[in-house]
């Protein structure tokens, strides 16, 4: 794609604005024009308060031209807000007449659309008004806005009057038995990759006992432990076991809010693991099979069987660890809205305390992108009758919608939303989307994310990454959590960053 942008410094957003549209696309000021190659134009100017902008799309022998504007009013105050809606107005409006097509999420762009509506919510707007304001002022369609307003009140029950020395630890295990189709997460997969599991096991229990006990001299309180992957119950009983004993000796589990334990896989999941991980304090466990149809399955690498997710879920839901996850993916390649919609109706014939419905995204890491660059698509075919599918059966059972994420790529630009019956909402997720507070990240591939309040009352994040893939970690893990002459200690930088100014 050729974008060329005059008169502002938000190139970032406009690029998000630009993949609603063109999903998959490079962004080039020089790339030499082609009839399959969109040219976008962008010019923003600012006149007596009112923003102003052009754009020009050409594709092909198609050109459209559309203008936006945005100016202060009671509800929308803030300078930089103002011109991104006069320039996703703008976008919106070619991109509507360049394709015919009408993005369900308007022009709110970036992970997090339950902040946009808090900040609404924070003015004193009600339910209603926070809904007019993302139908008229960001196009939202008015179904997506009456959710994501939904999601922000339930966030903010649970979240009321939390205590501020809170934090959150994740720890990463990211091998698999086998890597999904759709992957683009650190992970190594594969028999041949295995025997590297009990290294580093070796290594990240230094990196946790190290962890706690910062956060301990740091004065704060872990609110949730969250152990991710990959698959963490790829480690055997005796792995395991020992992992969930480190965690043990360096915080009272009992205290907790929620300890999770990703069991994802259905695959490698036995009645002594669940048996394990119950009598080490585990409250929150995911069994994920993404889809109930043989064929799907086959086509996004997961080696595990229909048969295998009921047996799995059968030891979960009799292993006594209180809360159980489910995960589903709509709009997975050579599914259908009858393929959804079963796999849907029969995990909610199980009743899970939890379910997640994630929409289908297209990673450029992803096995799936590599055999086939045709999957991406803006209109998504059955996904969005899917999605709608899961908002309608998800509240006659008696879910509700509490934290909610979107990602680049996906398929029909539609979202995902994790559900769970009242009263079983999992913190670390709503703690991880909303950035309520630090998150400390061990292992590979994970982020500490800190953050802090400054005087002025405004959040400062500062994200630090450890070493992305296992061999790194294994290498470079002990310069982390020690310090050498390049790079100062892990330790170090967290007291710098919650001691400055």
């Amino acid at each position: 794609m050729i974008l060329r942008i005059k008169g502002t410094d938000t190139q970032y957003y406009i690029q998000t604005l630009c993949l609603i549209f063109f999903p998959g696309a490079h962004f080039s000021e020089s790339e030499k024009p082609a009839p399959d190659v969109p040219e976008i134009e962008v010019s923003v100017r600012k006149e007596d308060g009112t923003y102003m902008v052009y754009t020009s799309m050409k594709l092909g022998a198609k050109f459209v031209e559309a203008t936006g504007s945005a100016v202060p009013s009671e509800d929308i105050k803030d300078e930089k807000r103002l011109e991104k809606i006069a320039i996703g107005r703008a976008i919106f409006s070619a991109g509507k007449a360049l394709l015919g097509y009408t993005n369900p999420w308007g022009i709110l762009t970036g992970v997090r659309p339950t902040k946009v509506a808090n900040e609404i919510i924070k003015t004193g707007a009600g339910v209603q008004k926070t809904r007019r304001i993302l139908r008229d002022e960001y196009f939202l369609n008015p179904k997506k806005a009456a959710l994501v307003v939904s999601v922000a009140n339930t966030e903010n029950r649970v979240l009321k009057k939390l205590p501020d020395n809170l934090c959150s630890v994740y720890i990463s295990i990211p091998f698999c038995p086998s890597r999904c189709a759709y992957c683009s997460f650190i992970s190594y997969a594969g028999e041949k990759l295995l025997p590297l599991l009990e290294s580093y096991l070796e290594t990240l229990l230094l990196d946790v006992r190290h962890t706690f006990a910062m956060i301990e001299r740091r004065g704060l309180r872990v609110a949730t432990v969250y152990i991710g992957g990959g698959t963490p119950t790829v480690l055997n009983e005796k792995q395991l076991a020992r992992l969930l004993d480190t965690v043990g000796r360096c915080v009272d589990v009992s205290s907790l809010m929620e300890f999770t334990l990703e069991a994802g896989r259905p695959d490698t999941i036995t009645e002594e693991k669940l048996s394990i991980a119950y009598a080490h304090g585990v409250t929150r466990i995911s069994v994920n099979p993404q889809t109930l149809n043989e064929d799907v399955l086959k086509t996004i690498g997961r080696r595990h069987t229909v048969d295998d997710f009921y047996r799995a879920y059968d030891i979960a839901a009799r292993s006594g660890i209180p809360d159980v996850n489910v995960d589903l993916i709509a709009g997975l390649t050579g599914d259908s809205f009858a393929g959804f919609s079963h796999t849907l109706d029969r995990v909610l014939e199980l009743a899970p305390s939890n379910l997640t419905v994630h929409t289908f995204a297209v990673k450029r890491a992803s096995n799936i992108l590599r055999e086939n660059n045709k999957v991406y698509s803006i209109v998504g075919g059955d996904v969005g009758k899917s999605v709608e599918y899961s908002q309608l059966r998800t509240k006659a059972s008696g879910y509700i919608p509490y934290y909610m994420y979107r990602q680049k790529n996906t398929v029909g630009n539609q979202e995902n939303v994790g559900y769970a019956k009242e009263g079983r909402e999992a913190y670390y997720n709503i703690f991880m989307m909303e950035e309520i507070h630090s998150i400390f990240g061990v292992g590979a591939g994970a982020v500490t994310k800190l953050i802090r309040k400054t005087e002025g009352g405004k959040q400062q994040i500062q994200r630090i990454f450890t070493p992305k893939y296992p061999y790194e970690y294994l290498r470079d893990a002990a310069a982390i959590r020690e310090g050498d002459e390049k790079r100062a200690s892990l330790e170090a930088r967290v007291n710098e960053f919650f001691e400055g100014n």
